[in-house]
């Protein structure tokens, strides 16, 4: 089967079986096809947090706009972008590549000041804002890579950000919640939205010809 017929397959779950749990393996191929994903300057600004702790996903439950989701899938994978780029978190990137393709340290040095330079004079939400676009790409990757499994899923952005932000402790670790993703096993038979036809823009319609 092709990606497409993998994407034609998937759709925004709307219940799940709670008995039926993904396995490691597989939450394993979705946040790698997450990290492998591009993102500006390979800077990587966002980490995922994996949650398959029940207790936790009940605490997350009672600021999520569809609780029922949160509670009864198997995982939830919250992506949270960096609060800001500093120099220290830049060179931390550029250090770890230099190292790893046998390269002298400060090899890219230019580059590098050149887009510090570009921080500097942006606020620390315009650096969020930036950092959550890059995360955004990379949940596109893993909702494919979910489908490709055949491990149901709801991209959700309903949700109380404040919250998460203080279940996870993310704020002390320089991040902040951008959205989340439901992964898990669909019920039938309470999945209304399973057996209706997937319903998109038109070729014609969606795609601009110049």
């Amino acid at each position: 089967m092709t990606l497409i017929d993998h994407l034609n397959w998937r759709h925004a779950t709307k219940a799940y079986d709670p008995n039926k749990k993904v396995s490691k393996e597989h939450i394993d191929k979705i946040v790698e096809a997450a990290r492998l994903a591009p993102t500006s300057s390979g800077l990587q600004p966002f980490r995922i947090a994996v949650i398959s702790d029940q207790a936790v996903k009940d605490q997350l439950a009672e600021g999520a706009f569809n609780p029922e989701c949160m509670r009864e899938c198997s995982h939830v994978l919250v992506f949270a972008a960096w609060d800001e780029y500093t120099p220290q978190r830049i060179d931390s990137i550029y250090n770890k590549t230099t190292d790893e393709r046998d390269m002298p340290r400060g090899r890219f040095d230019r580059y590098t000041d050149m887009i510090k330079g570009m921080y500097a004079s942006q606020t620390k939400e315009d650096h969020f804002i930036h950092a959550s676009k890059q995360a955004y790409i990379a949940f596109g990757f893993a909702l494919a890579q979910a489908a490709e499994l055949r491990v149901d899923s709801t991209p959700a952005e309903g949700f109380d950000n404040a919250m998460v932000d203080r279940i996870l402790d993310l704020p002390g670790k320089g991040l902040r919640s951008v959205l989340v993703l439901y992964v898990g096993y669909r019920d039938a038979a309470r999945d209304w939205l399973a057996p209706m036809k997937k319903v998109r823009n038109d070729t014609a319609a969606f795609v601009l010809n110049y």
